[in-house]
């Protein structure tokens, strides 16, 4: 890693939207990262150098925004990408898992040949919230019979305690709020 990447605060780099989508809410806004190319360049190194070393095989990222972060990583770390897409938007045979949401339920698939059995996988999206999400791409993951080596974001909302979902997991954000 660049010593110009160790010394930026990726945290100068999110802002705050209040209200927002909802009154109320406080959202942590990641565009102002993703557009300075310094500070985009630092998180991916800084997740990449996470798991160097870590034997990983494959990064799997969930929609949408977990793909920004996943391909990339998957890229520095030598591996394939697999993308885990919302229901119906992938073209090959699927696997698919249905997850709470706060008002209904959504579902999230996989092609049944994106991950091979015993496979080092690391799951990665671009924030914890409450795991609900994570944990369904977990459950394709292992469905298919892919060992997860570790879940990945860059942001953590500590006090919704998603990680409480994530037990026994190598779980790794680069920013906790």
């Amino acid at each position: 890693m660049s010593s110009t990447s160790e010394s930026i605060r990726l945290e100068d780099w999110v802002r705050d939207i209040p209200d927002f989508p909802q009154k109320g809410i406080l959202f942590k806004d990641i565009t102002p990262l993703l557009q300075d190319a310094a500070a985009f360049r630092a998180s991916m190194e800084r997740l990449a150098a996470h798991y160097a070393g870590a034997g990983i095989q494959t990064v799997v990222g969930v929609e949408s925004r977990g793909f920004i972060f996943g391909a990339p990583l998957a890229y520095l770390l030598n591996c394939g990408f697999v993308p885990v897409r919302k229901f119906g938007k992938l073209p090959f045979q699927t696997v698919s898992v249905e997850y709470a949401l706060e008002y209904g339920t959504n579902v999230v698939e996989m092609h049944t040949d994106a991950i091979s059995p015993g496979q080092r996988v690391l799951i990665v999206d671009d924030l914890l919230a409450t795991g609900g999400t994570v944990s369904a791409a977990m459950e394709l993951v292992e469905k298919l019979g892919g060992h997860i080596a570790g879940i990945a974001f860059l942001v953590e909302l500590t006090f919704l305690k998603g990680r409480d979902q994530l037990k026994g997991h190598d779980v790794f954000a680069l920013i906790k709020y």
